[in-house]
């Protein structure tokens, strides 16, 4: 199975986003990936609310929103009435975890947990099984177009084995450099979901794109 595609919008023309909004939808893309930072858990500030209202009035795919904030319990039942489908918080960020994914799931929503790249796989051991999603960071969270840090292919083998182990069903997710020369790989090292920024909308041709990488890991 492919992996799904998911172009991330922190990457898209902010002065034409309807229009690529509409590109996406009508790509083969599989979802619209969201970051939302605070300026204090990574230093920069992308967007909040009124854009994820305004791209759950028009997107045709699953919204898959990464909350890179600061205290992100006071804010999942707004990301959830703004159209979250899938809603990942920071390891680093939840005090207590266990909590922040049960809260998230109560709303209807799908769990993900995220990764900073020097965060081993392994604290998730005890909580592997509650989480539908982890998102792993292939570069330092906070701005786009960064190198990608080779060290994430041993992570997703040690984080898929970890999944297997524990009888769990989350997806694995690279979020950071992914590039039409690496997605293969990625794919065959065990990812399900490509976060794809730059590569997407850097291109002369986002949609071939994105069908592009969707080809290069079939």
């Amino acid at each position: 199975m492919p992996a799904k595609i998911a172009p991330s919008i922190l990457s898209a023309d902010f002065g034409h986003l309807d229009r690529d909004f509409q590109m996406i939808n009508q790509s083969q893309a599989d979802w619209f990936h969201v970051d939302v930072m605070d300026g204090v858990f990574v230093p920069n500030i992308s967007f909040g609310f009124p854009v994820l209202k305004s791209l759950q009035k028009v997107a045709t795919k699953h919204l898959d929103v990464h909350l890179m904030i600061v205290d992100p319990d006071r804010y999942i039942a707004d990301f959830a009435q703004a159209g979250a489908q899938t809603l990942t918080v920071h390891y680093e960020a939840c005090t207590h975890l266990h909590r922040s994914l049960q809260a998230i799931k109560a709303h209807g929503m799908k769990a993900g947990i995220a990764l900073n790249p020097h965060t081993p796989v392994d604290v998730l051991s005890d909580i592997i099984a509650d989480a539908d999603l982890v998102c792993l960071m292939s570069v330092n969270p906070g701005f786009g177009g960064q190198k990608f840090i080779e060290r994430t292919y041993d992570k997703i083998k040690a984080l898929k084995a970890l999944i297997e182990r524990e009888n769990a069903h989350a997806l694995i997710e690279i979020d950071g450099g992914v590039t039409l020369e690496n997605a293969a790989a990625l794919h065959q090292a065990g990812a399900d979901v490509l976060v794809a920024g730059n590569t997407v909308f850097g291109s002369a041709n986002p949609v071939e794109t994105i069908a592009e990488l969707k080809r290069r890991t079939q």
